[in-house]
């Protein structure tokens, strides 16, 4: 393959806060999602493009890592196991997959009745997911990018202060053809995004 990132640029999308995104990744290309003003929440899931029921597990990544944070090297496996996407490059250090996407639903349940009618992740996964002929069934497991969720010593999860900052980034290798289902989080109940969701930045290439 000859040419430069520039000549081979798929996409560079800016996505708001509290909006989403969808597309595929071909096997060998590259996303490199950007953190613009630093604290944010960028809720992420991953499909084989040919095969959606072939979909990211967190369970599957954790085990075959021996670790529950993501960063560079980390293997993004599927429900079979099949790898999906490598993180090659990050400048933020850690990420989480085990805190799962906000949802107005567990909104009530913890922050109370008056957050029902905020925006969450589910609603937005679920607005760009049957663009792609998916729906409520195919909304599982996610990565939590840039976001801080430390586990404690008896095996909580917390929200914690992010440990990104603006212009820190990850860049995913596809493994095999994906797709991939974004929600850049609009959470304002918890520190994941600060309480101030911000926009990120998509840039992607061939190779």
């Amino acid at each position: 393959m000859t040419g430069t990132r520039e000549t081979l640029r798929l996409l560079d999308v800016t996505v708001a806060a509290g909006d989403g995104w969808i597309g595929e990744i071909p096997a060998g290309g590259r996303l490199r999602i950007v953190d613009l003003h630093g604290n944010q929440a960028v809720d992420t899931l991953i499909y084989d493009a040919r095969d959606t029921a072939n979909r990211y597990s967190a369970v599957d990544t954790v085990r075959a890592q021996g670790a529950v944070y993501l960063t560079t090297g980390s293997v993004l496996r599927s429900v079979r196991h099949d790898p999906l996407a490598t993180i090659v490059d990050d400048t933020c250090g850690r990420h989480d997959t085990l805190g799962g996407a906000c949802a107005k639903e567990s909104n009530v349940v913890r922050y109370g009745e008056h957050t029902r009618h905020q925006h969450a992740c589910r609603a937005t996964f679920l607005r760009y997911a049957v663009t792609y002929g998916l729906d409520k069934r195919d909304l599982t497991h996610n990565i939590n990018f840039f976001m801080n969720v430390p586990v404690t010593p008896d095996g909580g999860l917390t929200f914690a202060d992010g440990v990104s900052a603006p212009g820190k980034h990850v860049e995913l290798r596809a493994e095999r053809d994906i797709l991939v289902l974004i929600s850049n989080c609009p959470q304002l109940n918890n520190p994941c995004n600060g309480y101030d969701p911000t926009p990120v930045r998509l840039l992607g290439w061939a190779r």
